[in-house]
């Protein structure tokens, strides 16, 4: 009867705990607050980075460029919240973009704006362009909250879905985990279940669309992609690839989201 008592409410919660997203117009489950999410993500990061090679960019052109290419695509996005009347949903978010010296071609997104490339990607980024659509696309990801949807359900399965700080107080090496499962931290994220194929497609859309803005050709998303593919030579995938479903019509959804992109994209910006 316990059980089944503590299933119902289970199951409440989750319906309760559904929203919608203002700017894809999709529900999503979200157990856990947004704020809770971001001072993790914080802590997280804060600890990654000190058990990382972080490379300065001071000092080296291609942590430089990384930094400069997410502060305008974070610009980009600022601006767009508040054209939208959304800029509520950036509160908390303080951005930082680091380049991390590691060979895994891997990149991705925290929540309130925590943003790492590795040094690994970038001979298949080749340019800055390419390497905006990338963090767009990570960027996309953490904005549309997509790693809350995929901890929520981690926290959910394993009966964790009371909150984020019951979790961290009653299991706090598993709810770790599973926020850097969640959110790809680290190299080993091929182990994880991809991105669901609305959340590709939303980040696949928006990622293009904020390059555009920040002034970067979203035609590089496309050729990108190609060359991602190529780097796998028929094996393993790098990480980044590993986590983001690989399917035949990858290339023609990229091609029909383009002139919507190119719409925002103004040369020379």
């Amino acid at each position: 009867m316990v059980r089944y008592i503590l299933g119902i409410f289970l199951a409440a919660s989750v319906l309760v705990a559904c929203s919608t997203n203002p700017i894809t117009g999709r529900s999503q489950l979200s157990l856990v607050p947004e704020s809770e999410l971001q001072s993790m993500a914080n802590q997280q990061y804060r600890q990654f980075l000190t058990e990382s090679k972080v490379v300065s960019p001071s000092g080296d052109r291609d942590a430089e460029m990384v930094r400069r290419v997410g502060n305008r695509i974070a610009t980009a996005v600022t601006n767009f919240y508040k054209q939208q009347g959304l800029a509520s949903k950036l509160e908390g978010y303080k951005w930082e973009f680091n380049l991390i010296r590691d060979p895994a071609a891997n990149a991705w997104a925290m929540p309130g704006g925590k943003v790492a490339i590795y040094t690994g990607l970038l001979p298949i980024t080749r340019n800055e362009a390419a390497l905006a659509n990338v963090m767009g696309h990570e960027i996309a990801h953490a904005l549309f909250q997509h790693g809350n949807e995929r901890m929520s359900q981690g926290l959910a399965a394993q009966g964790l879905g009371t909150g984020l700080a019951v979790a961290l107080a009653n299991k706090p090496a598993a709810t770790q985990n599973i926020f850097n499962q969640a959110f790809g931290v680290g190299t080993t994220v091929g182990v994880l279940l991809p991105f669901g194929r609305k959340q590709e497609l939303e980040s696949d859309r928006y990622g293009m669309i904020f390059a555009a803005m920040a002034g970067y050709n979203p035609r590089e998303a496309i050729a990108l992609w190609e060359r991602m593919e190529a780097a796998s030579n028929g094996n393993k995938p790098p990480e980044f690839l590993s986590t983001h479903p690989s399917e035949g019509r990858r290339k023609a959804q990229l091609e029909k989201y383009l002139p919507e992109a190119l719409k925002y994209y103004k040369p020379g910006k």
